[in-house]
Parts: C-alpha cells; structure tokens; sequence
C-alpha cells in the first residue's frame, strides 16, 4: 500500500511517499507496545538522479553570489595559506560532530587526532575528521564520488569505537530509524526505506552526485538531503552526509583548496537545519538549498577573517623569535604550528624531516617565547599546545554561529 506525502504549500520537488511494511522487534527488551508492533511506514524518497531543480530569481541570485564569494575565496587565500584550510577542516569536523551532540575541549581533540590518549567524544571527533579528509582527497583525486569511498570514509569515522567497530564501512541491512523508541519505530521523526532498497537508491544518489549540469550549491543541499532521507548507515549519517557536501564542491572544483566549516552555521540552528530536512521531505527542496548558501556566504566571510588573522599570529611569533630564519628549523616549526596548533615531539619530527632531539629543541625555544604550551594532564605523552591558533579556531566556529543566529533572528 503507497500512499503519497503531505503536500507544502511551496511544492518544488517530488515528495517522499510512504509505504506500510511487516515489522517484528529483534530484541526482547523495551516495553511491550513496542513488542507488540507488527508493521512500520516506511518513507520512500524520489529517484533524482536525472531530476533538475528550477530556482526562482531571489534562490538563483543567493546560489550565484555564495558560489562567487567562496571561489574568491579558495582563489586568494586556498593555494597560499595550507594552515587556512587546517584550521577550517577541524572547525568543521568538530562542529559537525557537535550537530550529533558529541563534543569535546579542543585539547583532548588534540590528543586524540595524535593518537595518545583521549575520551571518547575527542576519539569520535578526531576519527570525522579522518572521514571529513578522506572523502575530499577521494574527490579531488579521482573527480567523482564512489560509494567505496564513501565506505572508506564511514570505517574512518567508527573503526575507534568499540560499540560500532564491527559495523564501520558496511551500509545497513536491517531497518532503522529516527527518533521515537529505542526499540522499535514508534513515534519516529523519520523511518527511512527499506536496507534492501537502500543499493539502488545510492546507485541513484551517487549518479546525481556525479552531474556537471547543477549549480554546485543546489547540488550539494539536494544531495546532502537526499542522503539523509536514505539513511544508508545504522549510525553516522550526519557526519557522513556533512563531508558529502565537502566532497561534490571539490569534485566540481567549487573550490580546489580549502574547506569552508558549513557545519558552523547549522551547528547554531539544529532544530531549523532537521526542519529543512523534513521540508525536503514533504516537497519543499527551496529550504534546504537556501539554508546551505546562507551557511557557505557566512562560513565563507569569517573564513576571511580567520586567513587575516593567521598571517597576523604568524608575524607576531616570527617577532617572538628574530632569531628564526627561513629555512632553518625553528622558521620551520612556526610555519607548522599555523597548521598544527597541537602536536609532540614525534610530530614535529616527522613533518619537519628532523631528529628528535633538534625538534625538541625547536619545541624548546617555542615555549620559551611563548608561542607554544605544555598541555596539562600529559605527562606521559607530552603534547603541546599553539593557543594563538586553538583560540582562532574556536572564535572562527563563534564567529560564525554568531552570524547564523543573528541572520535568522
């Protein structure tokens, strides 16, 4: 039995239908309502692959203009400053991790994307930004979007934790759901398609994706929504949706170098960002791809800001340090610390090409100017800390926050 969707006012894309399939609860715990329920409404999103999305005058000038603002950006600062787009890739993974309620201090972040030592929230952030980083450099490789790198990126993000471990890079085979019950779906906010038509809706996504006849923006809103709506994984949808995004604008070369923290801006609108996703839903596509070029113009214009005050931090320290030449290990060690505020001694090492002992020295007269600090609690792993750089990466993610809230008040 299908029966179709609810129907908005402003209907600008197919809706979702809704089908009723057989259900039984697999575990024998959770109240009895829940055991009791024997069939579940399923949300079948359209196919789309072959679909265009006509924008009215006001949409296709916001699109056009945030496309033009983040191309200007990627153009002046995204070859120059490696450290603009770092900093920008970790905003953006942690805030998009905080989007799911996960969320750690930007120390243990640290620790944890260097491998010695954190709590679960810092692991969880650390391992989507591995994702995050994976499905763009897949993009930008190979120009196309894969759903092995999409499971690349999925293993990425829960190979660290032991409760998902065992089902990292593998898409669903059973039915899921959002909200509602924890055992079965009832009271659900969204109950996606069934696993078994989970493959060919990918097929479809994956050929939307792959399209040079959109403009990037609508695409990636589209696509990102259209994603969730699948729901192709039993956790970790919205990471892997959010580096979605990231990837189709590399693919189409909407920027070539950096990565502007969309995730900033919803972060700041939780409840406004799942009601696009529910307008989607119900045939409404204007408000998911008029939210994603708000985010990218107010993500775009802090990230200015952020390359500003880089280059401002860099010649503080190079002031703190005269003695710094180009070339020699200490200039080195600064212009590695634009990109790496938190990092030990065998980081250093690695990514400077020295010994030990000579990155310690470095490390050494860092912290003696100023310029670097010993994170407390680390005694065992020592890790230290760039703060001018940890401090604008957390005033970049406010900033931007900032501006989403007071742009919607």
């Amino acid at each position: 039995m299908t029966t179709t969707g609810a129907t908005p006012v402003a209907n600008d894309w197919p809706a979702h239908t809704f089908d009723v399939r057989p259900w039984r609860q697999s575990s024998p715990r959770g109240p009895r309502v829940d055991r009791l329920r024997r069939e579940v409404t399923v949300a079948l999103p359209p196919l789309i692959a072959e679909l265009d999305y006509p924008m009215d005058r006001s949409l296709g000038a916001m699109v056009a203009a945030c496309a033009g603002d983040l191309g200007h950006l990627d153009l002046v600062h995204g070859r120059t400053l490696a450290a603009l787009n770092h900093l920008q890739l970790r905003t953006e993974a942690v805030d998009s991790s905080k989007i799911e309620n996960v969320d750690a201090s930007l120390a243990d972040y640290g620790r944890a994307l260097l491998g010695v030592g954190a709590n679960a929230s810092a692991v969880s952030m650390a391992s989507a930004t591995a994702a995050l980083s994976r499905m763009i450099r897949d993009a930008d490789t190979t120009r196309r979007l894969s759903p092995e790198a999409m499971l690349q990126a999925h293993h990425d993000l829960f190979r660290r934790n032991a409760d998902e471990a065992h089902r990292a890079g593998r898409f669903r085979t059973t039915q899921n759901w959002v909200g509602g019950s924890d055992y079965a779906p009832r009271g659900a906010l969204h109950v996606p398609p069934p696993p078994e038509t989970v493959p060919d809706y990918l097929d479809d996504l994956f050929a939307f994706c792959n399209r040079d006849d959109l403009p990037p923006v609508v695409q990636v809103a589209i696509a990102h929504a259209q994603f969730e709506s699948i729901h192709p994984f039993i956790d970790g949808n919205g990471r892997i949706g959010r580096t979605l995004i990231h990837a189709i604008l590399r693919r189409r070369r909407a920027t070539r170098h950096l990565t502007v923290p969309i995730a900033s801006a919803l972060v700041s609108h939780r409840d406004t960002y799942f009601a696009a996703l529910n307008d989607y839903r119900s045939g409404n596509a204007r408000t998911i791809v008029a939210m994603m070029a708000t985010a990218i113009r107010i993500a775009t214009a802090e990230s200015w800001a952020t390359a500003t005050n880089v280059l401002a931090i860099r010649d503080r320290w190079g002031a703190a340090l005269p003695d710094a030449r180009p070339g020699d290990s200490l200039f080195r060690l600064l212009d590695l610390l634009a990109e790496e505020p938190i990092l030990n001694v065998d980081l250093a090492a690695r990514r400077l090409g020295l010994d030990e002992d000579a990155a310690s020295q470095a490390m050494d007269a860092a912290t003696t100017a100023g310029v670097l600090t010993r994170a407390r609690r680390t005694r065992k792993a020592p890790v230290w800390l760039a703060h001018d750089v940890l401090d604008e990466v957390e005033d970049l993610s406010a900033r931007i926050q900032a501006s989403a809230r007071q742009l919607r008040g």
